[in-house]
């Protein structure tokens, strides 16, 4: 069965899943299916719950949570510890499942969320390396408020919980981490900045009291967790050593940004250990920096069952009881799993941890449903009652995942301008590789069900009706390369697009890559046919990591090559979209893409970003010193850009006391943009500086702003970057103290690299 997605660019068949069939039909036409939604303070169920002041709107949520926790007995405040929270029927309050998924869209990953006929999917955005391709925040928040209006609608019928386990802003250290697909990549400004958009996209109500959810975010995995299960160690088993100076300059920012910048509802703990200590059991990352200097407005929650995981696997105490004590006195709200429900009756029986304690973790749980409105009674009389199945799928949301896909999909090589081909001049087309009939695949990890598909084959063929297509492989492994027929479909044809990479068999949850080339015989795919082709040849990479393919880079048969990320539901429609030339290409690489030599050199259980005397060559553009196949921030467009520097300070006075507490006022960088080509498009203006020297092993370069411009062939704009010193130009001593260095700066934008201003630090 076939719909067409309809958007700027050819019309392109999509492939309908089944459960999604009947979304092709009038709302009147669904089955009528029956569903019960359980929500607190129901007065219509019992007019009592009325004289409870916790179900009175009128009152601060600090009065109502108070007054629900003073009437639980011990064993009742026990069953809010957990993810699968038990109601308390005698005050009117349901079981509640606080464990959804909303990563690149609602997800039924997660027990709190399902699909139905009633809604039987919803929209699945890029995974989020390739929306963090894209360099635009307001595109990061957009779609969060579109997840956010889907879960709601969702919620309203009964189908979803109110808090989602998302964003996962970790940072992408190693090119082998099997999850770094979920994150915004290597950089913790960008990550910074992609996190806290989406919490706010997520977040953001039109309930005229500030404090109130539209639904909950959760920024995971805190802290210092990127890998699975490299040889001889697990995640569950794994002490990551940090340096206090990594710690500080990349590990804590995106997660600091979250909770401060974006207001996060909650942070999830990791399964690891950081400096021998399980993150879960760390008062110090808990309650000392999460609650305390950030001020965290909300929760926070283990992974799931960490508790069982570092008693268990960690061996960290010697009892259960002692396992779910240390939790909550470190600072933990909420267990995901069951060994607090299990074991913190005992604990408490047997002096571990006070009932005050437990109080003071549910109090942040109920908090936060307060906040959500779900001790308000019947949500469907609430701010978003009128959402519902109709405002799931709908035609914007889905234009949204096409324009989302196109605006991170990244041109990394274009010879002699061999794209955008002609919609006119190609009469036929050969499509190959493993990953050409992508669905499924397209949508990474963390997925839901989709509302439809577009496969990479489907979005093609929508502009080339005389289009063939031959696998090559039988899947992405691809242990054995079929040339026959894809040569010589190459061979007469007007041009090749060939759609290789990778999926969840390769890199996902659980599972770390062990190299970083192209799968199985997947290069001699494509150097055969790229050698027999008739015309032009475009190389597609679908991943979520990088991938060392400096054979096709240096294939001068190879015309050009995309990456495309896991590109989301409307993925096959954007290649065609950025093949063909309706999108003009303005992603940019989030993440560095080295060797495969790369690997001898860095053992993935090394945490340390700076490179050292031994050899060892450090991690990501900010302190890697070796070769790379492609680098951070690299994408190509069809016109040229040019930037030029019209207004910048020569000097820079900055006031510093002792304990290097800075003070001082932004900077404003005014930049020129000038599209010099023939055709309109995006640029994302990315500005990076590099401190005076190397003083204390300092990034060689940092990126501190980007902003996102669309012009018109010809056209220029004005760019004002407002650059706040002492954050953005502070380098993390050894000590991990911030601090401002007195000297000359490199400002580095584009090509642009002359911009040298002076700081002068002064007591």
């Amino acid at each position: 069965m076939a719909s067409v997605l309809k958007n700027k660019g050819p019309k392109v068949p999509v492939l309908l899943c089944f459960s999604c069939f009947l979304m092709t039909f009038e709302p009147e036409l669904l089955p009528v299916q029956s569903f019960s939604h359980d929500f607190a303070c129901d007065v219509e169920e019992n007019s009592k719950f009325a004289y409870f002041d916790f179900c009175n709107k009128s009152l601060g949520i600090d009065a109502r949570v108070a007054d629900l926790v003073n009437r639980l007995e011990l064993k009742e405040k026990v069953g809010f510890l957990m993810s699968g929270a038990k109601g308390v029927s005698r005050l009117g309050i349901p079981k509640y499942e606080w464990w959804s998924e909303a990563l690149h869209g609602v997800s039924n990953l997660g027990p709190g969320t399902q699909f139905s006929g009633v809604v039987p999917g919803a929209t699945s955005f890029p995974q989020v390396i390739l929306t963090a391709a894209s360099f635009d925040t307001s595109l990061f928040e957009e779609i969060g408020k579109v997840v956010s209006t889907e879960a709601r609608a969702m919620y309203n019928v009964g189908l979803a919980g109110l808090t989602f386990w998302s964003p996962n802003v970790n940072i992408f250290r190693d090119p082998r981490w099997g999850r770094g697909q979920e994150t915004a990549g290597e950089d913790p400004f960008l990550s910074s900045k992609y996190g806290s958009a989406y919490v706010q996209g997520l977040q953001k109500t039109d309930h005229p009291d500030p404090n109130r959810l539209k639904v909950a975010a959760c920024c995971k995995h805190y802290t210092a967790y990127d890998l699975e299960n490299p040889r001889r160690t697990d995640r569950f088993h794994f002490n990551a050593v940090v340096t206090k100076q990594d710690m500080e300059d990349t590990f804590q920012p995106p997660f600091k940004s979250c909770v401060i910048d974006g207001n996060v509802a909650s942070v999830m703990c990791s399964y690891n250990q950081v400096n021998g200590k399980p993150t879960c059991a760390d008062p110090d990352l808990l309650d000392g920096i999460i609650r305390g200097k950030w001020n965290l407005n909300g929760y926070i929650v283990s992974d799931c069952d960490s508790i069982d995981v570092f008693f268990n696997s960690q061996h960290y105490t010697r009892t259960k009881e002692e396992a779910a004590a240390k939790a909550i006195l470190a600072g933990l709200d909420l267990n995901c799993g069951f060994s607090l429900g299990k074991h913190t009756e005992a604990a408490v029986k047997a002096g571990l941890v006070s009932v005050l304690r437990i109080d003071r973790a549910i109090s942040n749980n109920f908090a936060t449903l307060m906040r959500l409105g779900f001790f308000d009674g019947d949500p469907r009389q609430q701010n978003y009652g009128h959402l519902g199945p109709e405002n799931v799928c709908t035609p914007e949301h889905q234009d949204l995942a096409r324009k989302a896909a196109r605006q991170g999909i990244v041109l990394l090589k274009n010879t002699a301008g061999s794209l955008p081909l002609s919609p006119t001049d190609i009469k036929k087309l050969a499509v190959i590789g493993p990953n050409a009939e992508a669905t499924e695949t397209m949508i990474g990890n963390y997925k839901g069900v989709p509302c439809k598909y577009a496969s990479p084959l489907q979005g093609l063929k929508a502009v080339v009706e005389m289009t063939t297509h031959a696998a090559g492989c039988s899947n992405v492994a691809c242990k054995t390369a079929y040339v026959g027929d894809a040569k010589r479909m190459a061979a007469s044809a007007d041009a090749t697009v060939l759609v290789m990479g990778a999926d969840q068999s390769i890199e996902a949850e659980g599972r770390d890559r062990v190299n970083i080339l192209l799968p199985g015989q997947q290069p001699f795919l494509v150097s055969e046919v790229a050698r027999v082709s008739k015309g032009p040849v475009i190389l597609v990479i679908m991943s979520g990591g990088g991938m060392d393919i400096s054979f096709a880079k240096h294939n001068e048969k190879i015309t050009s090559i995309l990456w495309v990320g896991y590109p989301g539901e409307a993925g096959g429609a954007a290649i065609a979209d950025v093949i063909f030339g309706y999108h003009n290409p303005s992603g940019r690489l989030p993440m560095t893409w080295y060797p495969q030599s790369y690997l001898k050199k860095v053992p993935m259980t090394n945490m340390n970003m700076r490179s050292d005397p031994t050899g060892y060559p450090g991690r990501t553009y900010r302190f890697y010193t070796g070769e790379t196949v492609y680098s951070f921030g690299e994408g190509l467009s069809y016109t040229t850009f040019t930037h030029e520097l019209t207004q910048t300070p020569d000097k820079v006075s900055v006031g510093s006391q002792e304990g290097h507490v800075c003070h001082s006022s932004s900077v404003v960088i005014h930049l020129a943009v000038k599209n010099i080509g023939s055709r309109s498009g995006g640029h994302s203006v990315l500005l990076f500086f590099t401190p005076p020297e190397s003083v204390h092993k300092s990034p060689h370069k940092q990126l501190i702003a980007f902003e996102k411009v669309f012009l018109n062939a010809g056209e220029e704009a004005p760019m004002i970057f407002e650059v706040n010193v002492c954050k953005d130009l502070s380098v993390v001593d050894e000590h991990g103290e911030r601090k401002i260095l007195s000297g000359e700066y490199v400002l580095h934008i584009g090509t642009l690299k002359h911009s040298i201003f002076s700081i002068i630090v002064s007591t």
